[in-house]
């Protein structure tokens, strides 16, 4: 399979430039809310897209489309490391992304901004990784 996660580089990309561009801006500026959005958005997107990668990979392992498509999240984090995508640790973290991820459908107010922008520097550990393991075992792009 040539899985292309191109696309998942590019939200790894733009998350790392929110950041860096919230940390230059004056504390408390409309510029740091706005990046504080972007930031928010780039989580949930990365997520996303990886959630689809994944799916895409785990079909490799005998998982048919259909069935991996009704999968819950948690469960396909699971099957990630059943076939050595991800570590027990890994998922274990990417369990706490997904909850927190849950909480942007009902809380983008403050207080969850700080939560999740205590998350991120895992985060984008961790998805840099996905992405890594993912593009070198599954023929992905180089990008």
């Amino acid at each position: 399979m040539n899985l292309n996660t191109e696309h998942l580089q590019r939200c790894i990309e733009t998350l790392r430039s929110s950041i860096a561009l919230y940390a230059q801006a004056p504390a408390g500026s409309i510029h740091q809310e706005v990046y504080r959005n972007a930031i928010v958005k780039g989580y949930e997107l990365s997520q996303e897209t990886s959630f689809k990668l994944l799916k895409k990979a785990l079909r490799e392992y005998g998982h048919s489309t259909r069935t991996l498509d009704a999968t819950p999240v948690k469960e396909l984090l699971r099957l990630s490391a059943t076939c050595g995508l991800m570590t027990i640790d890994e998922v274990e973290r990417w369990f706490t992304y997904r909850d927190n991820r849950n909480s942007t459908a009902h809380d983008y107010g403050e207080l969850f901004a700080r939560e999740t922008l205590l998350l991120i520097p895992g985060f984008i550990e961790d998805v840099a990784r996905l992405e890594t393991v993912l593009r070198s075992r599954h023929g992905g792009a180089e990008g």
